[in-house]
């Protein structure tokens, strides 16, 4: 299929792009990589009246120091993030999660902002958006805002983003020190949507974990964090034992769907296995001790 008759408009700034969007009342729809939008459009799943080309926006590709954090433009394409060397030093965890997105070509063209917006259940960037405490910043009619990302994604494929809304960049707060990650996904094929994943985060002092952080995707309508998981868990060592009671825990907390790649009960086994991974990577690359 072709998708439906629409205009189009590059737009030179932001300002222009958020008036063109607060004009046509939600029949305008931003495009950037295109990588989700286009196959929507074609399968017509999406019929708006313009789409507004960001591409030429000035400031919105970047990958800079926020302190010892990072700030991410909008328009930064998955590859750059996967080959930067800031984002390896300070993020590894989302250096690897970026080699699991599709296919180089789409990661080549495909945009941080683009993905966050299309919030799929099964994209990696929203669950790491989720794990590492981000900020989406907007711009809009009324000026800026910043949502959390644990209040950016509302259901499958829907944000609290309004129609006039726009992300210009993404904030993620510095990792404490001593932290390790762990980043693991599952899917039928290199390059498919993944069945599921999960990420995690551990921060150790002391001999103890101090900070863990757990989040899954593709075993809910959004990207989830296990916040009573990571309570349950800081504190003290990370043991084979309370891995395996956390992963267990995971079973009971999380609700999948099931569809032509898996069911919903082989999602709940992924995200126990996929669970008790990421914690042990995370905890051993923090620098803690089998028990």
């Amino acid at each position: 299929m072709k998708p439906s008759a629409f205009e189009y408009l590059a737009a030179a700034s932001v300002d222009e792009a958020i008036a063109v969007l607060a004009a046509h009342g939600g029949e305008a729809k931003i495009i950037a990589g295109g990588q989700s939008l286009v196959p929507m459009l074609n399968f017509r799943l999406l019929a708006p009246t313009i789409l507004v080309d960001i591409n030429k926006v000035p400031g919105l590709d970047h990958i800079t120091p926020d302190g010892d954090g990072l700030c991410i433009g909008a328009l930064t394409r998955h590859h750059a993030l996967e080959t930067s060397d800031l984002v390896r030093e300070r993020f590894p965890v989302l250096c690897e999660a970026m080699t699991h997105v599709a296919h180089l070509a789409i990661r080549n063209r495909g945009t941080i902002g683009g993905s966050l917006c299309h919030a799929d259940p099964a994209a990696e960037l929203p669950m790491m958006a989720l794990l590492l405490d981000a900020t989406i910043v907007t711009a809009d009619s009324d000026g800026a805002r910043e949502i959390p990302a644990k209040d950016f994604f509302d259901g499958a494929l829907s944000t609290v983003l309004e129609e006039d809304e726009l992300v210009t960049e993404v904030r993620i707060p510095a990792l404490p020190a001593n932290c390790g990650w762990g980043f693991e996904e599952v899917s039928q094929r290199a390059g498919d949507f993944a069945m599921a994943a999960a990420a995690a985060t551990v921060s150790l002092s002391n001999g103890a974990a101090v900070q863990v952080r757990l989040a899954l995707m593709g075993v809910g309508d959004t990207p989830m964090r296990m916040r009573g998981i990571e309570t349950q868990l800081s504190g003290a060592p990370l043991t084979a034992e309370t891995i395996e009671a956390a992963a267990a825990s995971v079973v009971d907390a999380v609700d999948p769907m099931s569809d032509l790649h898996a069911s919903s009960d082989y999602r709940r086994h992924l995200a126990q296995v996929l669970t008790k991974r990421v914690l042990s990577d995370a905890w051993q690359r923090a620098g803690g001790t089998a028990q």
